[in-house]
């Protein structure tokens, strides 16, 4: 999906919640640590900064289990979803307004069991809404910045696997449910979030 099939007003798109605490001390200082000249440079410097400094938990196999932006930040991890909290936060306090997005992928890229995989959507003055996906990258997911044209860590490509088209505000509350009521990284790995066929989400 090249074009994103919501396009939503970007002014609601720059609060801080609980979960993308965007107005904490930490937050504020970091992302300001990553203003470079244009717009679209400092989003490039606070995608690339997530994707490469915060380590993806299933990757790294540790905890501890993240979900606030907050909390991914000052423990330099976190899954998926909870690095597009992060990335969110860091957007929306450089009065960038940013998003989520969510993809149904197979897990094990064959077919179910299929799971939810969480990115992000950024507003550029220049491109409008942008979907980007810092999960970090790795042999065989190679996600760059290069507006107007996508390039994300994965891409719906088997009956089954889907873009959920829909840009949010805040976290799905499943999500957030998901990953707070969790400690252990690997408990979590099975027990990730599936959507059903009208793509509400769900547990696995």
């Amino acid at each position: 999906m090249d074009e994103l099939d919501s396009q939503p007003d970007p002014c609601g798109f720059l609060a801080a919640c609980d979960i993308i605490d965007s107005d904490q001390d930490a937050v504020v200082t970091r992302a300001r640590g990553l203003v470079s000249g244009t717009v679209e440079e400092t989003a490039k410097k606070c995608f690339e900064f997530v994707r490469d400094s915060i380590q993806h938990s299933g990757d790294a196999r540790r905890g501890p289990v993240t979900c606030r932006a907050s909390d991914v930040l000052k423990h330099g991890i976190g899954y998926c979803y909870a690095k597009s909290h992060l990335l969110c936060a860091l957007l929306r306090a450089n009065q960038i307004p940013a998003g989520l997005c969510y993809q149904r992928l197979s897990v094990d890229g064959d077919g179910a069991p299929f799971c939810l995989h969480g990115l992000n959507a950024v507003h550029l003055p220049s491109h409008g809404w942008y979907r980007i996906d810092a999960r970090g990258n790795k042999p065989g997911v190679q996600a760059m910045f290069h507006p107007p044209r996508e390039q994300l860590a994965f891409r719906p490509m088997i009956t089954g696997e889907s873009d959920l088209p829909r840009i949010w505000s805040t976290p799905h509350p499943e999500v957030k449910r998901c990953l707070l009521s969790h400690d252990d990284w690997n408990e979590l790995a099975r027990d990730l979030l599936d959507v059903d066929s009208n793509e509400r989400i769900e547990r696995g």
